[in-house]
């Protein structure tokens, strides 16, 4: 679990962030990720960067081809 306040896991975050999620606020507002103690927002924060460097590197290769 990413956020044990919620159960939230790294995999809801993913399926989230495909769904087009890109900032902590929106997560918490779809996963209540963060809402409880907070001590999940760092890891949250960087899993959507995360999340959103590797999206844009396919999206730079899929340009590129």
């Amino acid at each position: 679990y990413v956020c044990l306040c919620n159960g939230v896991t790294e995999q809801a975050i993913r399926q989230t962030a495909a769904s087009g999620c890109s900032t902590m606020a929106e997560l918490t507002m779809r996963t209540g990720c963060g809402a409880g103690c907070g001590t999940c927002v760092c890891m949250a924060t960087a899993l959507l960067e995360d999340i959103r460097v590797a999206a844009a590197a396919v999206s730079d290769v899929a340009n590129a081809a």
